[in-house]
């Protein structure tokens, strides 16, 4: 295990063209402290969790201080933002501290969120407040608690420097560690910009250093695009079948490795309705929840467009279909796993549809009633109706659902396998809105106690943690809606 000041720093990014991004000095907070450190992260770092513990942590992340081997640098970036080209974007509240080798060779980018005004603040202050660090920390941890592709979250740093929004908040920095922090918006700004050659050499890089089994190919950049593809695939077939609401789908907020990026009015489902909108800045619904699939392949053509320097048409089609396959694909086997189905039969396709029908009919919290259908055997199927009164009354259209289920279930070998299954891919907790309202307003005067208990349960979402049964239980009706913008 290591400490900060023996960390291997190689700052990757300081090789690529200096088009790409601005050295910055993090401008400092007012009387930094320590909100929350993970130590799952560190580990990833190899650091060990009484780094936490070192005054110097507090003052290099709040600006205070500086570490020797880093290389902070804003990166600069553009991006459609609800589907028009906007080509002033970059690290507006961000900087890229530097990208640290851990011993087994993986690469780790450090990137602190909230650490001033850089030349891509535009009108902003280049500053993070508590509030939105919080949702980030806590949506990171749910996401790879959940197993899905994401950034990940070191520590917040909380202080008393005073920041305007609605009203008058405190800024926080929050410590973000990545594989890589590049995105489709790279690749669109070296592209519209005619920065070709440029173009080139960062899809050189990104191969190299995350794509490396692709050198040896004949059509590297078409197996690069068509690897993004399928990772952008496998997130958003995550997201749909666990109920995830990104809420902001930008070309600059779309990760070239498919990772979860850039949280900010992000939602999970409680009541199952496929056209939720979690960003109420989202006034035409672009963003909504069954439209992530669709935008994610409008995306992903705009960065085939951004490519045509180094694909041509085909390539870029045969990328774009393989995104569309894979997904379908993809989401098919994570729902086939949230009802235990094994094997495939002609029947599936409809027992998937009308149930949706049903929870959306119903108004029915949809993590839930996967959750309790997850403990009931097939042989009490037909007498189980009962059991989700807490959820929707007992209609004749959910005992004849659960009569057809358990018809298809007499097709599946083992039933406590399903059941196994369903319990490992029906989480118990999710990050609710309401939930992370809570535990920001009690952040906001100083107790960390429901972060705790939030970041325990959404480390292992699937397991029972009988001491937190409160925290997956229904939300209340003023939970179901709050309003969640961009400035979150």
């Amino acid at each position: 295990m290591k400490t900060l000041s023996t960390l291997t720093f190689t700052n990757s990014y300081c090789d690529l063209p200096d088009s790409l991004g601005t050295r910055v000095t993090p401008q400092p907070l007012d009387s930094p402290f320590l909100v929350h450190f993970n130590p799952l992260v560190a580990e990833k770092l190899e650091l060990t969790s009484i780094t936490a513990l070192d005054p110097s942590f507090v003052d290099i992340f709040s600006g205070n201080a500086t570490l020797v081997g880093l290389s902070p640098l804003a990166m600069k970036y553009c991006g459609h933002q609800f589907g028009q080209y906007n080509p002033d974007l970059g690290d507006g509240r961000g900087l890229l501290l530097g990208d640290i080798i851990t011993s087994n060779g993986r690469k780790w980018d450090l990137h602190l969120k909230g650490s001033g005004k850089t030349p891509y603040s535009r009108t902003g202050d280049g500053r993070a407040v508590l509030r939105s660090s919080i949702r980030e920390y806590l949506a990171s941890t749910a996401m790879e608690g959940l197993g899905i592709a994401t950034t990940h979250a070191l520590a917040i740093i909380g202080s008393e420097t005073p920041v305007a929004r609605e009203e008058i908040e405190t800024a926080a920095t929050l410590i973000r560690v990545a594989e890589s922090h590049l995105r489709f918006g790279h690749f669109e700004y070296l592209f519209y910009s005619g920065q070709h050659a440029e173009l080139q050499q960062l899809a050189d890089y990104v191969i190299e250093h995350h794509f490396a089994e692709l050198t040896t190919t004949d059509s590297p950049y078409a197996e690069m695009f068509k690897q993004i593809c399928h990772r952008t695939a496998i997130m958003i077939a995550a997201w749909q079948a666990v109920g995830f609401a990104h809420g902001v789908m930008n070309t600059d907020n779309m990760s070239i490795l498919g990772l979860t990026f850039d949280y900010g009015p992000f939602g999970f489902l409680d009541d199952y309705d496929p056209h939720y909108i979690c960003n109420h800045s989202d006034y035409s619904g672009r963003y909504a929840f069954d439209q992530q699939p669709s935008i994610a392949l409008w995306n992903l053509s705009a960065l085939g467009y951004a490519l045509t320097p180094l694909l041509d048409k085909t390539e870029i089609d045969h990328g774009l279909e393989h995104y569309q396959h894979q997904l379908q694909q993809q989401y098919s086997h994570n729902m086939r796993q949230k009802l235990g189905l094994t094997l495939m039969s002609d029947v599936d396709s409809a027992l998937f549809s009308d149930l949706l029908q049903l929870l959306q009919q119903h108004h029915v919290d949809y993590s839930l009633f996967f959750r309790t259908l997850s403990y009931i055997t097939v042989t009490d199927l037909p007498h189980s109706c009962s059991l989700f009164s807490e959820l929707f009354p007992c209609t004749s259209d959910l005992k004849k659902w659960l009569d057809r289920y358990q018809q298809r279930l007499l097709l599946e070998p083992n039933d406590s396998q399903r059941l196994a299954v369903m319990q490992q891919h029906n989480p118990k907790y999710i990050l609710r809105n309401y939930l992370a309202q809570q535990a920001i307003e009690k952040a906001q005067q100083g107790d960390y106690q429901l972060i705790d208990q939030l970041m325990t349960v959404l480390a292992r979402p699937f397991d029972e943690h009988k001491n937190a049964e409160i925290l997956a239980q229904l939300p209340p009706h003023w939970g179901k809606h709050l309003e969640i913008s961009c400035s979150s």
